[in-house]
């Protein structure tokens, strides 16, 4: 098995201590409960210090939420309360500390302390960490499997070699929670990078476009690639990078792969927090910066002389969460835009769209937290005020049945006039469908000689198929044209809500034009309102997107989840097991998915995870088509 979130939050917390230190047993309580605990103390501090501990049953419940404890009681070995202990309350986060009060101290020794746990929320159960840790560690050796099989415990230097293979095979994925603010388990950190990170030539040699191992060879020819762009004040773009090969000097000329420009390294720097320390080389491996460059972004490839590697663009996660966004002003628009744009830049999980279809600003994130913090900083850092709407949902409309209708299109006004007169017929178009030579509308027969088809496919979707059936050049062949452009103006307002229409099929059959009147302008007018006629009359209904919904979730929350879904109109189509989650495959509309992940993260405890794609586009139920009627004609009505 490979080791967890879980497991690797809890060897984050508790660093390496010798095995003997390191618990075999587990923490159970509810929302609130007392939990009896033997701490080791390791030094008498002072009035002014806290007390480090490490615990038979808690130790590691640290970097998975915040959890409050109370000290009720403090015992020494023979049962006696050690009196110079205050009770009060500890906050334990990253590190395990017990505040004491004022001119006490603790002799050195283990002691049995009472504890009252609150604000925990919800039960919480820790398996043994030794388990957690050095089975996976074990996985990634042979030799070291069977010493772990034959003795049931590895050494320090073990385990870490273990885990070290473990990084390199992929096979582990460490999540350390750290304060920098607080230096809480900032240390622990920075002993895991020095003890047991591989180094850069231990790890898989990366491949480029083309398929080609690159190996991090400081002799090799140069190349950097650039994975991260941020905006600082008074210095405007930082761009970092990663020496894939060779060796990078100040006021070394590089070409840009991607883009083909050129570019110099004015200077380099290598980058400690907030600060940046200037040097004059960097070799592979090594992960540097650079300002002011005229022409990179993020994804680029910078390459020396007889150098053309190119690596492919990182791959971020779908976006799980959007919102329509607006300025307050709407003067502020264009401002707000290049704003959005720069943004993007540094954080390319925020993704833009201007939507022509549902004229709204969309922005995209990982979730609701993630498109706070996008609102923030433009409130905060560039003095604009925005706000966040509900995203419009792309629906689309189309027809049921065949409809026939007429239009003449007249005009006069002194001079020339307009004239044009379309008669056509409508019905739904599936792909491969014959068409009819007959159709039948109040007992009078149509015939149909297809003269001419043309099928467009649209750019939101299906189809539109054009046929010319007209006979006896009632309307000349120069004025089909316009009347299908004025059948495509309507197919990109439906008559419904407004939204885009599709796989409609129309036949011309028959009209009438005058010798001076008739012109483009008067059949596409014609062409449109004859179409609008008839599509209101061939039983129109309204399509909604629906989307395919992979949900992860721990076994004891199915339930919850399930019926959660089934409130937004999901149709279940299956359940398995995947890398210890039940997995969920539904059919959801995506206006119910409006906030999803939001209420996944509440109803689970932030332990489940979804993925979504877009499936197919389905007929909305009547009541729901209804509303979205009503609601349109209202909004018209306003307007």
């Amino acid at each position: 098995m490979k080791i967890g979130i879980l497991g690797m939050l809890i060897l984050a917390g508790i660093g390496f201590y010798s095995c003997d230190d390191i618990t075999k047993g587990y923490l159970e309580t509810g929302e609130a409960g007392y939990v009896t605990d033997t701490l080791r103390i390791a030094l008498a501090p002072d009035s002014r210090d806290s007390i480090p501990y490490q615990s038979e049953k808690i130790q590691g419940v640290i970097g998975t939420f915040p959890i409050y404890y109370e000290l009720a009681a403090l015992r020494d070995d023979s049962g006696r309360e050690v009196e110079a202990v205050i009770a009060s309350q500890v906050e334990v986060v990253l590190t395990g500390v017990f505040r004491i009060a004022k001119d006490h101290t603790i002799p050195v020794g283990t002691y049995r302390a009472d504890l009252r746990v609150w604000n925990l929320g919800r039960s919480f159960v820790l398996p043994g960490i030794y388990t957690i840790v050095v089975e996976p560690a074990a996985e990634n050796d042979e030799g070291l499997m069977e010493k772990f099989f034959e003795q049931d415990s590895l050494s320090e230097d073990e385990m870490r070699e273990g885990i070290r293979k473990g990084l390199v095979a992929r096979g582990m994925f460490p999540v350390f929670c750290v304060c920098g603010g607080k230096d809480m388990g900032v240390r622990r950190l920075m002993e895991f990078l020095g003890n047991v990170v591989p180094f850069v030539s231990e790890m898989p040699k990366v491949q480029n476009t083309e398929g080609k191992e690159v190996a991090p060879d400081s002799n090799g020819p140069e190349s950097l690639y650039f994975f991260k762009t941020s905006v600082e004040p008074h210095i405007g773009e930082v761009s970092y990078f990663k020496v894939m090969s060779g060796k990078v000097h100040e006021g070394d000329d590089l070409l840009n792969a991607d883009r083909g420009s050129k570019e110099r390294i004015a200077q380099i720097y290598v980058v400690a927090g907030g600060n940046r320390v200037k040097v004059e080389e960097l070799q592979a491996g090594d992960i540097g910066a650079a300002v002011k460059l005229k022409d990179v972004k993020t994804g680029n490839t910078l390459n020396g002389k007889d150098c053309d590697y190119k690596f492919n663009f990182i791959k971020y996660p779908n976006s799980k969460y959007t919102r329509a966004i607006k300025p307050v002003n709407e003067a502020d628009v264009e401002k707000m835009m290049s704003i959005l744009n720069r943004m993007r830049e540094e954080d390319p999980t925020w993704v833009i769209e201007q939507s022509k279809e549902l004229k709204q600003t969309l922005v995209h994130g990982q979730g609701e937290f993630h498109l706070r913090t996008l609102k923030w900083r433009l409130e905060n850092n560039e003095k604009l005020q925005v706000k966040y709407e509900e995203p419009k949902i792309p629906y689309r409309e189309t027809i049921t049945k065949a409809a026939r209708a007429d239009y003449r299109h007249k005009k006069q006004s002194g001079g020339a006039g307009q004239f044009g007169e379309v008669h056509l017929i409508v019905e739904p178009y599936k792909e491969g469908m014959p068409v009819p030579e007959t159709y039948k509308f109040n007992g009078q027969e149509f015939k149909i000689t297809v003269r001419g088809t043309e099928e467009i496919p649209l750019e939101w979707g299906g189809k539109l198929v054009f046929i010319n059936s007209i006979v006896g050049g009632s309307i000349d062949a120069r004025f089909l044209p316009a009347i299908m452009k004025g059948i495509m103006s309507r197919l990109e307002q439906g008559p419904l809500t407004g939204s885009y229409a599709r796989d409609v099929r129309v036949i011309v059959y028959d009209g009438k034009m005058h010798p001076v009147d008739s012109n483009e302008i008067s059949f596409m007018l014609a062409g449109r309102n004859a179409f609008s006629e008839a599509f209101k009359n061939a039983g129109p209904k309204i399509l909604e997107p629906i989307y395919d919904v992979e949900v992860f979730v721990p076994s004891d929350r199915m339930g919850d989840v399930m019926g959660d879904l089934q409130g937004r109109r999901a149709m279940i189509m299956g359940m398995s097991s995947e890398k210890g989650f039940e997995k969920l495959v539904a059919k959801v509309p995506l206006k119910e998915m409006s906030s999803y992940s939001t209420a996944l993260s509440s109803l689970t405890g932030g332990r489940a995870s979804f993925i979504m794609k877009f499936a197919s586009y389905e007929l909305v139920p009547t009541d729901v088509q209804d509303k979205l009627i009503k609601d349109f004609e209202a909004k018209q009505t306003e307007e």
